[in-house]
């Protein structure tokens, strides 16, 4: 199975990040990852790979509840960015939270492809590497 080619992992916990790199290794996911503590790192980083002409991440595993700029004021930001290049991105919403709001709030972005309550495991990210490349 081959790999995502760069993956984005946006969490301001970092067992939380410390588990899904370890998961994503363990399935050989994608080949770089770039880790972000916040929605506004994140939107800084992406802008700027926008700007300096770099393919930004194809998968972005975002957490909803994070300080300074949360999932959900990452997700209205991104969908801001003007490059045809965020159209290639696939957002899956990763939470603690089992709210049914947040779950429908998530899946009512066109750019989110799923709903992943944590831990992620090794069969989420093996599930998304078979639809990603069936897509």
């Amino acid at each position: 199975m081959s790999k995502i080619e760069n993956s984005c992992i946006i969490d301001d916990d970092p067992i939380s990040v410390y588990g899904i790199k370890r998961t994503m290794k363990k399935v050989d996911f994608s080949k770089t990852v770039v880790v972000y503590n916040n929605g506004q790192d994140a939107i800084n980083g992406v802008k700027a790979m926008v700007e300096a002409g770099e393919k930004i991440p194809s998968v972005i595993f975002l957490d909803l509840n994070m300080p300074v700029m949360d999932g959900w004021e990452f997700l209205e930001d991104f969908m801001k960015i003007p490059n045809a290049n965020t159209d290639n991105v696939t957002i899956f919403v990763i939470s603690s939270s089992v709210n049914p709001e947040d779950i429908i709030r998530a899946k009512s972005y066109e750019i989110v492809n799923n709903y992943i309550v944590k831990p992620v495991e090794s069969n989420d990210l093996i599930q998304l590497l078979t639809d990603y490349k069936s897509s």
